[in-house]
């Protein structure tokens, strides 16, 4: 059976006057899907929660931060995300799309980059928070690609490539990535049950929550030793879809709460 490295589980501790954090993941935005965005700006300006997580795939792709350096979509993003984090704190986690977003985005936007994966302290409980993609150790063509594109010296080769040589790239990516969707073959995997748990239990943690498989659902991962372990999936969000999905997750002194943005 595949395995997982053990990670370290590095901690964010929240402040006492934070009531409610809300997380999100998997908005893919993209200039050709303007609903999503504006379901998206619409969320950022009225939500009264303490912090906001995105736990990755925020953006369908994210060449290099130097995109948001010149007008644009990117540029766009960026601004959005700075008036937000002026009003209360935001904390990024890199997903399988927009794993180069990087400290020049973070600075320019006022968030904080977090580790993946990162154990949110919240009213006394232990919540680990992950994107989900090393989880899936079945679909190990995907794992040998992530290992590969997360080393500094890929990282570093890529974006030194001129912008527009990233962007052609990164559309022809996603062509493959749809095309692969579309193929009635394509057996999509799902976080590993037995990894998760070991996760919980190393971190020391009740609940496991992440996106990146789109199936949102809440798991129970007990086994009979007692104690008490869940799988907690974000949803992704498309306004254009019928029905339209826009989702977040909402954690109180009540526990959590998914609250659809419809």
């Amino acid at each position: 059976m595949s395995t997982v490295a053990s990670p370290a589980f590095p901690e964010l501790v929240a402040p006492p006057a934070w009531r409610t954090v809300d997380l999100i993941s998997d908005l893919h935005l993209q200039a050709g899907e303007p609903a999503t965005f504006e379901a998206w700006q619409g969320y950022l300006q009225t939500t009264p929660a303490d912090a906001l997580i995105i736990l990755g795939d925020l953006f369908e792709v994210w060449v290099g931060d130097d995109a948001a350096a010149q007008p644009g979509f990117e540029a766009q993003c960026a601004e959005l995300l700075r008036r937000t984090a002026q009003r209360l704190p935001v904390f990024f986690m890199h997903g399988n799309r927009d794993f180069l977003v990087g400290p020049s985005l973070a600075a320019q936007s006022g968030f904080t980059l977090l580790d993946d994966p990162t154990v949110l302290v919240l009213h006394g409980q232990r919540w680990l928070l992950s994107h989900g993609d090393i989880l899936c150790l079945e679909d190990t063509e995907y794992l040998k690609f992530r290992a590969q594109v997360r080393t500094p010296e890929w990282q570093a080769a890529f974006l030194a490539r001129p912008l527009e040589e990233r962007r052609a790239l990164a559309r022809s990516m996603r062509v493959q990535s749809e095309d692969r969707k579309r193929n009635p073959s394509t057996v999509w995997a799902d976080v590993d049950s037995d990894a998760a748990r070991n996760w919980l239990r190393q971190a020391g943690a009740h609940a496991l929550v992440h996106g990146h498989t789109h199936r949102p659902a809440d798991h129970d991962l007990s086994d009979g030793s007692g104690q008490a372990l869940r799988r907690i999936v974000l949803s992704d969000w498309d306004a254009a879809a019928h029905p339209p999905r826009a989702q977040l997750l909402c954690l109180s002194p009540a526990g959590a709460q998914r609250v659809d943005l419809r």
